[in-house]
């Protein structure tokens, strides 16, 4: 054990050892194990409770301001005025459990100088050693109202958390910025917020912005739960775009790094007024007063799609619009969160509706919040011609390639992922391809709609299909906006309106499938005409959507080039059957110089040959020389068609007229 320093006190008390051999034993070096009937040397500290939430208001409006002006040091300032109803005990809390993040994902560990004030004397706080998110206080007597400081320490890099402030850009979301009263609804908390602006600053928010003066945005008095719901993007280049075509209550917030980045044309454009009306008819109702897209162009801010019930947070690439042709792959993200609006945000899961940000949620129908949501983003992108119909078939060849060829059904079934977030919060890990993760809930689900969708038009003749479930489910009440929660036995009843079925027995075979004869839900594919394959030459459709293919030999020797890193490698694959893991290398292919490029070249190579691809390989200080006998040649997915079946396919992809 370390040696300890001892001081005159204590040499004075190991003289008694005698009289005290619980307190002598603690300084031998054996490990002692302590008699279960003795007292504990240290009792815990006492916790004062946190009051649970009640559905009551809460007396008074928070004042609130923002300052977002420290751009070069990353620092977000927040002061805020909270009413108290008088003295006695008071608990703050900062949100835990994140909208969208499905977990305990508040960075609590970024909140720093927390200073509370009443009358001009400081009143000290107590963080709960059980709940760190929560801070204690005792008002004193004639306080009507405190003042509370303390400062946001975005990061600078994306190490641990995402990029918040650039020089030409601020994500400001109010759940990682704010404290509030425990014992309350958020939906009970009135907050009048505003924010601090850099000069000559705009910004994009669903809030409704009360005054402006100078480079101070005052919003008008909203509560808690909205507030968190509506995040704002402010930048020195803006453009604010209508895409509506039934009336200015869409809208495209578009931020750059540089004003260039703003150069959307008006046929790119109207392409995201489609989706909107591509969605109008989907779904027969809206659930918003107004809608608004946050988009920041840029490579400095950390990426980003999050839901919200009227706007979007979502990040591109700064040449988004100005190198068209490239995004043909990327642009499925805004039909994605805008679905949200209606799945998961107006109708969300009855156990993610919860009282306040620090009440725990559970995740059991994420196959519907997300997956559904996967699909009908992926319909609406193709609907709208966002994605041309080559794009949306090379989109759903992936997601089936990477499921085919997925070996972790054979001990976790897709329900269990929907606590991947609860477990470590999108935590890739090694052999992603065994543990499973977040992914499986959004594109494992995607497959499970596509095989109900085409079971409904197969079972109809093509009278009905999943678009009627969407307009009963999501679509009902029209302008409404207060959330409603289902539940599994309510997405069955739905899919029973629609078309009468064992929809339970349907998706929990699905969604419990696990064990060695497991395999991916593949089948809406074949029922909607089309099968996966694989072709050695990629189209330019397929090199969009599989962005990194030049480096992909996942379907091939089992995983990817990043550099010249093996990363990827999936369980079970060639490579894993040469006991390789993370940390390889590639040095050398066949003798000569190692790259994607002549890596391909020897796969190509040795396709329909007896002749091996060797591959030397480092680690550290260690060399090896693997040789794979794999013949098959180059492996990318593609969907084919199947002659003489109907093209379902391409009716659910194809643009609704009414």
């Amino acid at each position: 054990m370390p040696r300890t320093r001892l001081t005159a006190a204590c040499l004075a008390v190991l003289m008694t050892a005698a009289a005290s051999p619980v307190l002598a034993q603690s300084f031998q070096s054996t490990p002692i194990v302590a008699d279960a009937t003795q007292a504990p040397l240290a009792l815990p500290r006492a916790q004062p409770s946190i009051p649970a939430p009640q559905d009551k208001p809460y007396p008074g409006v928070i004042q609130y301001r923002a300052d977002i002006t420290d751009l070069d040091r990353r620092i977000i300032r927040v002061s805020q005025t909270i009413p108290v109803a008088g003295p006695g005990p008071l608990t703050l809390l900062y949100p835990k459990f994140l909208p969208g993040n499905h977990a305990a994902t508040g960075p609590i560990q970024l909140l720093s100088g927390l200073t509370v004030t009443a009358n001009g004397q400081r009143i000290e706080w107590l963080r709960d050693t059980l709940d760190p998110y929560a801070f204690h206080l005792d008002i004193p007597a004639r306080v009507t109202s405190i003042e509370v400081q303390f400062q946001q320490l975005t990061q600078p890099d994306a190490s641990n958390w995402r990029v918040l402030m650039t020089p030409a850009m601020v994500n400001l979301q109010w759940e990682k910025a704010i404290l509030y009263p425990a014992g309350y609804f958020s939906r009970q908390i009135q907050i009048a917020p505003s924010v601090v602006l850099p000069a000559g600053w705009k910004y994009g928010t669903a809030l409704t912005t009360a005054s402006q003066d100078g480079d101070v945005a005052a919003f008008a008095p909203t509560d808690l739960y909205t507030l968190i719901d509506s995040p704002i993007f402010a930048g020195a280049h803006y453009r604010r775009v209508d895409i509506d075509p039934s009336g200015e209550r869409v809208h495209l917030n578009i931020l750059a790094d540089e004003a260039k980045g703003l150069a959307a044309t008006d046929d790119q454009l109207k392409l995201f007024e489609n989706m909107v009306q591509q969605a109008d008819r989907l779904f027969g109702a809206r659930h918003f007063d107004n809608y608004e897209f946050l988009f920041a162009l840029t490579d400095q801010m950390g990426g980003i799609g999050l839901e919200h019930h009227r706007s979007s947070e979502n990040t591109g690439a700064p040449d988004f619009f100005t190198n068209w042709t490239k995004s043909a792959g990327d642009r499925g993200l805004l039909p994605h969160e805008y679905t949200h609006s209606w799945n998961g945000k107006f109708m969300r899961p009855a156990d993610e509706l919860t009282a306040n940000h620090n009440v725990p949620t559970q995740n059991t129908l994420l196959w519907v919040y997300e997956g559904q949501t996967e699909y009908w983003g992926d319909v609406l992108a193709a609907r709208s011609r966002l994605h041309s119909k080559d794009v949306a078939l090379a989109t759903l060849a992936s997601v089936a390639a990477f499921y085919d060829q997925q070996p972790g059904r054979q001990w976790r079934a897709l329900q269990d992922t929907n606590n991947h977030n609860l477990l470590g919060y999108r935590v890739p890990g090694q052999f992603t391809s065994w543990m499973r993760g977040t992914g499986d809930y959004y594109r494992e689900s995607l497959l499970v709609w596509l095989d109900a969708d085409t079971m409904i038009r197969e079972g109809t003749n093509g009278r009905k299909s999943l678009d009627d479930f969407a307009k009963g489910f999501f679509g009902h009440d029209d302008g409404e906006w207060a959330p409603q929660g289902y539940t599994f036995e309510d997405v069955v009843a739905a899919l029973n309106a629609v078309y009468p079925h064992d929809w339970a027995a349907f998706l929990r075979t699905r969604l419990d499938a696990v064990g060695p004869d497991a395999r991916a839900p593949l089948a809406g594919i074949e029922r909607g005409g089309w099968r996966l394959t694989y072709t050695d030459t990629p189209s330019a459709a397929e090199k969009s959507v599989q962005s990194g293919w030049a480096n992909d030999f996942q379907y091939s020797l089992g995983f990817t080039l990043s550099g010249d890193k093996l990363t990827n490698i999936r369980w079970g694959g060639p490579a894993f059957e040469q006991g390789l893991g993370a940390g390889w290398s590639l040095v050398a292919v066949n003798g000569k110089a190692g790259s994607a490029e002549v890596l391909r070249d020897a796969v190509t190579a040795a396709k329909g040959t007896d002749a091996p691809i060797e591959l030397l390989l480092k680690s550290g200080d260690r060399f090896r020389t693997v040789a794979f006998a794999y013949h098959d040649g180059l492996r990318y997915p593609r969907l084919e068609r199947i002659e003489g079946e109907p093209d379902r396919l391409s009716d659910i992809l194809a643009p609704r007229r009414r």
